[in-house]
């Protein structure tokens, strides 16, 4: 048995196929993770969420800030869906409650320990450990799962707070943590997050307070964990600093990436697909 963790996916089901076959994935013996944004952008999001709503416990995947729209859209405002959003096969699907169900059942955090690795989507504020960490998705997954959902995603846009504190509470504190697994890509040393910056890193640790990408952080709780994840297409594959960054851009023409845990072999797919600025 292999577990092969993928980069995101954003609707690209062909290049998907096409990957799996690449590292012979057999569905009666693999696993296959997802770093999330199985959906939108892409030609074919809901095919990409059949595939792995019907692979059941041979797949895990944690949200995205792309999963996140889309239920965001489905269920509190339809009027935040985008001239360039591909999400409407998955709203006018007749199988569209199950498939959301569903993906309002996935994890913000998976953590396998036997393997050592830990998933999740976009990142950390340093003042978080892997305990604090499992905790505070915990909190958004119990929401997120439960009978204020709705509400959950009508209060969950918008870039404050910018710092954790164990005082934050109600939606301003379940905002900030969503923001930390879906949207982190840059903070400083004090955990102030800087949800605009977006662009190409500089991969050297700084030890100003300038904001840098959060894997950097000297300071960083989670810096003994090894964490995989995605939402960063424009820093490519990136291993070093105990992480391992999988968004390889296959939507925007770069590739499709699949890490084998057990021996951390790297397989990529190049894709066909032709970069727009601004997205993410």
């Amino acid at each position: 048995m292999s577990t092969y963790a993928i980069g995101d996916i954003q609707g690209c089901y062909t290049e998907l196929q096409h990957l799996l076959e690449l590292i012979h994935f057999n569905p009666q013996q693999d696993v296959l993770w997802c770093t999330g944004d199985l959906v939108n952008r892409g030609p074919n999001s809901l095919e990409v969420l059949r595939f792995f709503k019907e692979l059941k416990e041979r797949a895990i995947v944690v949200l995205g800030n792309h999963d996140m729209h889309l239920l965001v859209i489905a269920y509190s405002h339809i009027e935040y869906l985008k001239p360039r959003d591909t999400l409407i096969p998955i709203l006018e699907a007749p199988d569209r409650e199950e498939l959301l169900a569903w993906l309002r059942c996935r994890p913000f955090l998976h953590h396998d320990a036997d393997l050592g690795f830990t998933l999740i989507h976009a990142g950390l504020p340093p003042q978080w450990d892997l305990l604090q960490a499992r905790q505070r998705a915990a909190e958004i997954e119990e929401t997120l799962r439960g009978s204020q959902y709705q509400k959950y995603l009508t209060h969950l846009y918008g870039n404050e707070p910018k710092k954790w504190s164990n005082k934050l509470t109600g939606w301003n504190r379940l905002r900030f943590i969503t923001n930390c697994f879906t949207r982190l890509r840059y903070c400083n040393a004090k955990g102030h997050l800087d949800m605009k910056k977006k662009g190409i890193p500089e991969l050297q640790k700084k030890q100003n307070s300038e904001a840098q990408p959060w894997f950097l952080l000297s300071n960083r709780a989670s810096r003994d964990m090894k964490i995989i994840f995605g939402h960063w297409s424009t820093l490519g594959y990136y291993a070093n600093n105990g992480v391992y960054a999988l968004d390889t851009g296959c939507l925007w023409g770069g590739a499709l990436t699949a890490l084998r845990l057990e021996d951390k072999q790297v397989f990529t797919l190049p894709c066909a697909g032709e970069r727009l600025p601004g997205d993410e």
